[in-house]
């Protein structure tokens, strides 16, 4: 073991490997992190963080429309692209830097290249070797655009933050958290928006009412849903990009995003040179515990095709470095995990979608409710927020609570603790909401929507 460089080597700075790496330094070991291309990883650099603070941006401008029913004279101001793109650009420098002294202050060294497996025990980056006891991948996922005539005119989520032009057409292609979140973005700082996607419904995987709700509202903000349909082909004109649909329609736009999924990001990792196997979606196949089928090989986060979210990586970061080199078995639990879609309304969610709990626990209690938010009694705005709990009806217990409206995402954490405590529906009657907002709606929900 001593002749070994590290005890161990991840591969990818995003935050999976970042958080594991910092702590097995933490309970001691000799780690090292190579990164080809940003600190951080996708969250930090072309995801989360930058996404939230276009998400911000994008609601100014309804912002200035609401104002008017409260009294203030205000109209919209004209938006400026270049502004809010470099500003965001020198926020993430920032966290770039933060992420840096982080693994510098843990004694983790960083390594600037790509490391390629040359053997189980042994990686390359660029002219240089290391060996180490343990190699845990955390490359992450990366965007893919599929193959169709004129695809080389589409961009991915990693190019849309820092267009040299802001688009005053955009297509979205793509029906999943971050077609929808996009088409939201650019819908709120002025481009019009068309989303396209080839099945009914968009959110495949989300509660039946949360999906349909949503397409209401957000179809009532004025991006031009349309589904069941497709690209046939884009081509570049004198006007712009011409696409033609698989209805036969056309459609013309200065950008297309393609945001209809995400791969496993292995290029050039070297896992030819060892045993690691793959599962038919093409990422890493692994066992409870990270392991892959090279038994020094580990892997984690959204290179293994589980839930692709950041507070998952992070928690699968610090259940590997405590097994591995602190000696604790603290597995993650994968139940009643909340999430949230920074759309326009939000979307937030905890448990099952009520079809996953009938399957799951048989009978349940349906409750739903559908209003009005306060503030826009008085702005004017036509939006409407929508609340459903599902009820495992022999316990009792929540199981399942869905949200669309405004801060969704920043409620549903609460009420997701509360779940994982196994809170029953009589527990959150018996709670005392607070008055007014839209969150006390969740505690006073009394009336059985459907019971089955």
């Amino acid at each position: 073991m001593s002749a070994l460089d590290y005890d161990l080597f991840v591969i990818g700075a995003g935050s999976g490997g970042v958080r594991a790496a910092r702590m097995a330094a933490g309970f001691g070991a000799r780690v090292a992190v190579a990164e080809d291309r940003y600190m951080g990883g996708t969250c930090v650099n072309v995801g989360c963080v930058p996404k939230k603070l276009y998400v911000y941006a994008s609601e100014y401008g309804k912002a200035f429309e609401d104002a008017r029913g409260f009294g203030w004279d205000s109209q919209r101001p004209a938006f400026d692209w270049a502004t809010l793109r470099d500003n965001k650009k020198t926020e993430i420098g920032r966290l770039n830097a933060i992420y840096e002294r982080l693994l510098d202050g843990a004694d983790v060294d960083v390594i600037d290249g790509r490391a390629r497996i040359v053997e189980a025990n042994t990686v390359a980056v660029g002219d240089r070797r290391f060996t180490a006891r343990k190699i845990l991948i955390a490359t992450g996922g990366w965007p893919y655009i599929p193959e169709f005539p004129g695809r080389e005119h589409a961009i991915t989520s990693n190019e849309i933050f820092d267009l040299e032009e802001f688009p005053e057409r955009l297509v979205v292609v793509g029906g999943g958290y971050i077609a929808v979140e996009f088409a939201g973005i650019f819908n709120g700082l002025g481009s019009r928006v068309t989303q396209l996607y080839r099945g009914p419904l968009f959110l495949r995987g989300f509660d039946p009412d949360v999906r349909a709700h949503a397409a209401r509202e957000i179809a009532n903000t004025g991006v031009d849903l349309r589904f069941e349909v497709n690209v046939e082909s884009i081509s570049r004109e004198s006007t712009g990009l011409r696409l033609t649909l698989t209805d036969g329609s056309t459609l013309e736009a200065d950008c297309v995003l393609y945001a209809t999924g995400r791969k496993a990001h292995l290029q050039d990792l070297g896992l030819e040179n060892v045993s690691v196997e793959l599962t038919e979606s093409g990422h890493i196949a692994v066992e409870e515990h990270y392991s892959t089928s090279e038994p020094d090989i580990f892997a984690l986060g959204d290179v293994t095709g589980g839930m692709e979210l950041t507070p998952v990586a992070l928690e699968e970061g610090m259940a590997f470095a405590r097994r591995q080199f602190g000696d604790m078995d603290q597995p993650v639990s994968y139940e009643y995990i909340p999430t949230a879609v920074f759309s326009q309304p939000n979307i937030g969610t905890v448990g099952y979608t009520e079809d996953e709990a009938h399957a799951r626990f048989g009978h349940l209690r349906i409750y739903k409710s559908t209003f009005k938010p306060m503030k826009h009694t008085i702005s004017g705005r036509e939006e409407r927020s929508f609340m459903k709990l599902i009820v495992d009806d022999a316990s009792d217990r929540v199981v399942g609570a869905h949200m669309v409206g405004p801060d969704a995402g920043e409620i549903m954490q609460g009420f997701a603790v509360a779940m994982r405590a196994g809170a029953t529906k009589a527990m959150f009657d018996a709670t005392v909401g607070i008055h007014p907002t839209a969150a006390e709606e969740f505690v006073t929900m009394r009336e059985v929507w459907n019971a089955d």
